[in-house]
């Protein structure tokens, strides 16, 4: 465990029991205020933003960062992320160290604290990313057992390749969306019925997919692989993905290349991006890989994290209730080997980019990690509070996926990532 997040620290800053964001955690984010003309990077501490613009003008950082200027003024987290591993932890240390209780440059100074500080409620948060390219890997074992199961029968459920490798796709970038953002039913084409030609209109079956993902820091050479040890060093931290899905225009098109309209209409991220340190007590062993992985792919000691998700399901004229409860420590492929596996040709991975889970399903019902698994394919609909049932989404749902991590005392979490399906829209097709 480092300093930054024993569970013993206390934060001048009054935090609620609960809270996602204690002193041990210090989530990067990127956010407006009010009485500034351009964005900013900050961190969470309690219901707090910590405007590091503002401290790095005052030269709290000028130690760490002697030869670089602007470093937090800016519009997203990339110029940071780029700086490595080092530069993260120690001005993570230094962002810790101003916040303690025992610590007076901030807390006993009135007109700085009013500057740096903001209620959370008077900020507006950003995309925290510029996000370059964007990579979706199908890395749980019980959702690709579940999935396959449904379309080709439980003796053929997992394809030859998925105990091997890291199976992924190449998604879209440029329709990631910050939390809160309405996501609108795609149109496409469809063949709902096998004897006829295909139709085109809206996708009756919209799914959620549970995901977690992460941006790459430094980037690597093209040409040159990242070795799975050496993947820690190039992760900046985590972030809560929807990686919302049209099951109808999936299952026709997919075939022979995979995912394409049906996955590139929206992914929706949480704000906050929390950091590898913060995770670092809650790191744990993974299932086990059977057969062993080639050499590239073998990763010794722990690294899963036990992070506990949940998604909430609430109807346009309803109360959120929770359909979903599951774990990312359940990913059969851990992020280490998806970037070595990403890399294993010498492709290039460069700074911004995302990297997700894939559909993260637990080993019992409530655990699945999409409507799909959920309502099995639509043969056991979800029943909510008032006699309504779902066995895809509806349009005004609204879907809000959490994350968190507790152990001994000590929570650490996520924030959420939400977003509310609009009807259809226009087209000119």
């Amino acid at each position: 465990m480092n300093s930054t997040t024993d569970p013993g620290l206390l934060s001048f800053i009054p935090v609620a029991p609960g809270s996602d964001f204690p002193i041990q955690n210090l989530p990067w984010g990127v956010f407006h205020r009010r009485d500034a003309p351009h964005p900013r990077v900050g961190v969470a501490i309690g219901a707090f933003v910590l405007d590091l613009a503002v401290l790095e003008e005052k030269g709290f950082f000028s130690a760490i960062l002697p030869r670089v200027t602007g470093i937090f003024d800016q519009a997203s987290l990339n110029k940071f992320m780029a700086m490595g591993p080092d530069t993260w932890r120690t001005v993570r240390a230094e962002v810790s160290r101003l916040l303690r209780h025992d610590t007076p440059d901030l807390r006993d100074n009135a007109e700085l604290r009013a500057r740096c500080l903001l209620p959370a409620r008077e900020v507006t948060m950003l995309l925290p990313v510029e996000i370059g390219d964007y990579t979706d890997f199908y890395s749980s074992k019980e959702h690709a057992v579940n999935v396959g199961t449904m379309f080709r029968g439980p003796e053929n459920a997992l394809m030859p390749n998925w105990l091997h490798l890291p199976v992924g796709y190449h998604g879209r970038a440029s329709s990631v969306v910050l939390s809160g953002t309405p996501v609108r039913r795609p149109m496409g084409q469809t063949r709902p019925d096998e004897n006829q030609p295909p139709v085109f209109g809206p996708s009756r079956l919209v799914d959620f997919e549970l995901e977690m993902g992460y941006f790459i820091g430094p980037g690597n050479e093209l040409g040159s692989p990242i070795t799975i040890d050496r993947a820690h060093e190039h992760i900046f931290g985590m972030v809560l993905v929807n990686d919302w899905s049209a099951r109808d225009i999936q299952k026709w098109e997919y075939v022979p290349l995979g995912p394409f309209l049906a996955k590139n209409f929206a992914t929706t991220i949480s704000p906050w991006v929390v950091s590898l340190d913060a995770l670092e007590p809650f790191r744990c062993s993974g299932p086990a890989q059977e057969p062993e992985p080639l050499p590239y792919l073998r990763s010794s000691g722990d690294r899963a994290y036990d992070i506990a998700l949940e998604v909430c399901l609430q109807p346009g004229d309803g109360a959120a209730e929770r359909i979903c409860l599951s774990n990312f420590k359940y990913m059969y492929w851990n992020i280490a080997q998806h970037v070595a596996h990403h890399t294993v040709t010498g492709c290039n991975l460069r700074t911004g980019d995302l990297l997700a889970s894939g559909t993260i399903s637990g080993p019992t019902p409530d655990s699945y990690g999409s409507m799909l698994e959920l309502a099995w394919r639509g043969t056991k609909p979800i029943e909510l509070a008032g006699g309504q049932k779902r066995s895809f989404l509806e349009d005004g749902d609204t879907v809000i996926m959490r994350g968190w991590c507790e152990k001994d005392g000590l929570r650490i979490g996520f924030g959420e990532a939400s977003g509310t399906l609009l009807p259809a829209g226009e087209t000119g097709a």
